[in-house]
């Protein structure tokens, strides 16, 4: 298992390689630039400023240096939050984040799961009918649209909640919401799907067979294999629910990683960008690769 994830980590570094280059090259071939403002600067102040950061270099000199620079896990400087690496900015920002997906992959979890398994045992009945239109309705309305809705009814017109910032646990109630609900729906169509066919496969018959209640059968029989699909889900789904939140964070001004970088794409603060572009293609790949191990030790036939 271990020369597997040691094989799937150096088989992504020409993928991160990729990434990274293409957000260098798109972030400068973006109009603007990290020194443009409302007030003109003098062309040497302007001069200083490029010539401090070896923005007057050439393009593929500015590409070399990043790069050896990433390959020193240095990120570089911020252009935009003075006397800030990037690094920083990361450090500040990602408890955040990975606070707030946390909790919203939770809540996806604990509430789908259970929404899911009931409507597959109580299939084509009224149960399974109300569960799946809550699922759809989920992945139907975007988050940029329920948090909004959920900032009017809980915090404008009942003022039941804080619209936003951090502070009690009342401030995660609607980002967590707003940022679970749709990967709640996935869950439950899937965790529906896998427990349909997981409860007609021969060896849950022979558990019904030998006299075991109907709640063994499911929770100790069924429920293992039917976790295997939304395991596997889990990775992109965790990532997604983390690089997801620059929405959520933007609507409820949470200073999470999402900030920064929406922030940072809008001042044209290209090592920012591309920082938090590459740090989160990293999460990527260790999320995917924790999902892989996992899900060879849920199910014994997967062999590395």
């Amino acid at each position: 298992m271990l020369s597997y994830a040691l094989r799937r980590l150096l088989g992504a570094i020409p993928t991160l390689l990729i990434l990274l280059t293409l957000a260098f090259v798109m972030m400068r071939a973006a109009p603007g630039g990290p020194f443009d403002a409302d007030r003109e600067l003098p062309p040497q102040v302007r001069a200083n400023l490029e010539a401090k950061y070896h923005l007057d270099e050439p393009l593929y000199q500015q590409y070399g240096r990043y790069i050896w620079d990433v390959a020193h896990f240095d990120f570089g400087p911020s252009f935009q939050y003075r006397d800030t690496s990037v690094n920083d900015l990361i450090a500040q920002g990602f408890p955040v984040s990975l606070k707030l997906g946390a909790a919203s992959l939770a809540f996806a979890l604990i509430f789908g799961i259970p929404l899911g398994m009931l409507a597959a045992l109580r299939q084509n009945k009224p149960a399974d009918y109300g569960a799946m239109t809550v699922a759809m309705l989920g992945i139907s309305i975007p988050n940029f649209v329920l948090a909004p809705l959920m900032i009017l009814l809980f915090a404008v017109y009942n003022d039941w909640l804080p619209a936003g910032g951090l502070g009690s646990w009342q401030n995660y109630v609607m980002p967590v919401l707003a940022l679970g609900t749709a990967m709640m729906a996935y869950v439950a169509r899937l965790a529906r799907g896998s427990t349909i066919e997981v409860m007609r496969s021969n060896y849950v018959r022979t558990a019904r067979a030998k006299g075991l209640s109907a709640a063994r059968v499911v929770w100790v029989h069924a429920l293992p294999a039917a976790l295997t699909p939304i395991v596997s889900f889990l990775g992109p789904a965790a990532a997604g629910i983390i690089t997801g939140s620059v929405v959520i964070e933007t609507i409820f001004g949470i200073p999470g990683l999402g900030q920064f970088f929406v922030q940072g794409a809008l001042n044209r603060d290209y090592t920012l960008v591309m920082g938090v572009v590459l740090f989160y293609g990293i999460l990527i790949v260790l999320f995917n690769l924790a999902v892989d191990l996992l899900y060879g030790w849920l199910d014994p036939r997967v062999s590395y």
